[in-house]
C-alpha cells in the first residue's frame, strides 16, 4: 500500500488521520469502529486536512500505545503498530483488522465506521453483531454508560460483601475492593458494569428505574379490593433480597406441633423457608433487566405466593426440565450472588427446593411454574389448611383445651376457673394444668392464691 498516494485522498471508510499521540481516546474509538466494520489504518502525525506533521517517537511509545488499546478494548484488540517515514517525518501506522468477535467496545462503548466518521452502535445493533459473530454478549456485563465509580457504594462492598465473601470461601482476600469487583465483572476500564450498579450501586434505580421488587399482600385467595399491604423493595439486589425475604417470613403463619412423649414444640412454617429466599433471589437474578417497562412482582394470597419476573425461559429449558437444567440470563450477577451464598451454584437451587418440599411435615404441593417468551411465574402453595388437623400430635381433654383457649383470650387462667367450669376438684384441675406445663405449652406464675397460668 502506497501511503504517499493514499494520504492526499483524505480520510475514508478505512483510513483515519490523527495529528497527535495525545489523542489516545480518539484513536481507541477508531480502533473500535474499524474492528466492528471492515478494518482500516490509522495514521498518527497527520492532520485532518492531510498535512504531514510527524510525531516524536520514544523508546516505549509504541508499546505504551498498544497496551492502552489492549487495556481499554473488550474484546481485547492487538493492532499492528509500526513507525513509517513519510517525507522524512515519523508517522505511527496502526493497522486494525475486522474482529471475529464482535462487537468490540472501547471504554464501554461500541462504534462502527460510516464513511469517514465513527458512530456509536445502538443496543439492537450490538445484539445483532454479537449474534452474527457467535459471541455471547450479556446485558449485565456491559458498561453502565451513565455511571462512574462514585456511584458505587464502596462502604457496603468493603464492610458487608468482602467479609461475607471471606467467611464463606474461607480465604483471605488480598487486594483492593476495586480489584475484587473487577475480578467479578462489576467494573471494567474504570467504569461500573450494569451488574456492578445493580449489586453495589448506591441507588441502582437512578439508572434502571424498575429494577426493584413490588409486593402486594391480599386477604383472600384472589385479587380483591381489600389489599392488606403493598411494599416496594429497592436499593441494591442484596438489600432487595434480604428485606423482601424478611417481610414475607414475618407475615407467614407458623404452626406449633407437639409429638407424643416430647416436651419441646415443633414450629412448622406454612412455606419452606429456603424455597421463599431462593425464589426471591432467582427472580432478581434471572429477570430481563433490558426490559425496564416492568418489574419483579410478588403477590401473597391466603393460600399461595406468586413470584413473577420479566424474561421467559430459554428455548432449551421448560417448566418440566427446569429442575434438571440450568441457565443464567445475567451470569455476572449470578456469579457475585453465588460467591456469598445468596444463590445456589451449579443449578442446585431447584434440587434443594424439591428436597425441602419432600421433607416438609405437611407435604405441600410442588411449586407450579408457568412461562412464556416474556415472563416466568412460580407459585408456592401454602400448607395452612392442614394446620388445624395436625396442630396437636397428642390428645388433650376438654378441660385442657378450655384452659388453652382461656389463656389465649384473656392472657392467663387460674385453677379455680377450671374447677367451677367443669365441677371438678382442685387436684384434678391442677393435674390438667401440670400436664400442659409438661408439654411446654404454658407456665406457672406466682404463689399460693395468686398462682396463675400463662402462655409459654
Amino acid at each position: 500500500m502506497d501511503l504517499k498516494k493514499l494520504i492526499p485522498q483524505g480520510e475514508s471508510e478505512t483510513l483515519e488521520f490523527k495529528e497527535s499521540l495525545r489523542l489516545k481516546d480518539e484513536i481507541g474509538v477508531t480502533v473500535s469502529a474499524f474492528s466492528n466494520s471492515k478494518g482500516g489504518i490509522i495514521l498518527v502525525g497527520i492532520s485532518d486536512n492531510a498535512e504531514i506533521k510527524g510525531v516524536q517517537i520514544g523508546k516505549k511509545t509504541l508499546t505504551d500505545l498498544a497496551e492502552y488499546i489492549k487495556k481499554n478494548t473488550d474484546s481485547q484488540i492487538f493492532p499492528e503498530i509500526e513507525t513509517v517515514k513519510i517525507k522524512k517525518k515519523d508517522i505511527v501506522k496502526i493497522k486494525v483488522k475486522p474482529s471475529l468477535e464482535k462487537p468490540v467496545f472501547f471504554k464501554g462503548r461500541a462504534y462502527k465506521r460510516v464513511s469517514n466518521t465513527n458512530q456509536k452502535i445502538s443496543s439492537s445493533e450490538i445484539r445483532r453483531l454479537a449474534k452474527e459473530s457467535g459471541a455471547k454478549l450479556y446485558w449485565d456485563e456491559q458498561i453502565c454508560e451513565e455511571a462512574n465509580l462514585e456511584d458505587i457504594d464502596w462502604k457496603f462492598a468493603k464492610e458487608f460483601f468482602l467479609p461475607l465473601y471471606e467467611e464463606i470461601s474461607k480465604k483471605k482476600i488480598i487486594g483492593e475492593t476495586k480489584t475484587v469487583l473487577e475480578s467479578l465483572g462489576c467494573i471494567k476500564t474504570d467504569k461500573p458494569t450494569n451488574a456492578g450498579i445493580l449489586l453495589f450501586g448506591k441507588y441502582p434505580q437512578n439508572f434502571f428505574i424498575n429494577s426493584y421488587i413490588a409486593l402486594a399482600r391480599y386477604k383472600e385467595k384472589e385479587i380483591s379490593a381489600e389489599r392488606l399491604d403493598y411494599k416496594e423493595f429497592d436499593g441494591s439486589l442484596f438489600k432487595q433480597i434480604d428485606e423482601c425475604d424478611r417481610y414475607i417470613k414475618e407475615h407467614m403463619s407458623i404452626m406449633s406441633r407437639l409429638h407424643p412423649y416430647q416436651v419441646q414444640r415443633e414450629d412448622i412454617p406454612e412455606y419452606g423457608l429456603f424455597s421463599i429466599r431462593e425464589l426471591i433471589t432467582n427472580a432478581v437474578c434471572h429477570r430481563d433487566y433490558e426490559n425496564q417497562h416492568t418489574k419483579v412482582i410478588i403477590k401473597i394470597f391466603e393460600d399461595r405466593i406468586e413470584f413473577f419476573n420479566p424474561g421467559g425461559l430459554p428455548e432449551n429449558i421448560t417448566p418440566k426440565n427446569i429442575t434438571e437444567k440450568q441457565f443464567s440470563r445475567n451470569p455476572v450477577i449470578a456469579k457475585a450472588l453465588a460467591k456469598v451464598k445468596y444463590i445456589e451454584e451449579l443449578g442446585e437451587g431447584w434440587d434443594k427446593i424439591a428436597k425441602e418440599h419432600k421433607e416438609h411435615p405437611l407435604k405441600p404441593r410442588f411449586p407450579k411454574i408457568k412461562s412464556d417468551r416474556y415472563a416466568v411465574m412460580v407459585t408456592l402453595f401454602s400448607t395452612k389448611d392442614k394446620f388445624e388437623t395436625r396442630r396437636i400430635g397428642i390428645e388433650l381433654n376438654e378441660r385442657q383445651k378450655y384452659a388453652l383457649e382461656k389463656i389465649k383470650s384473656q392472657g392467663f387462667i387460674r385453677s379455680i376457673e377450671i374447677q367451677k367450669k367443669f365441677g371438678i376438684t382442685r387436684d384434678t384441675a391442677n393435674r390438667d394444668l401440670s400436664y400442659l406445663i409438661k408439654l411446654n405449652l404454658i407456665k406457672r406464675e406466682g404463689r399460693g392464691k395468686k398462682v396463675r397460668y400463662l402462655q409459654k
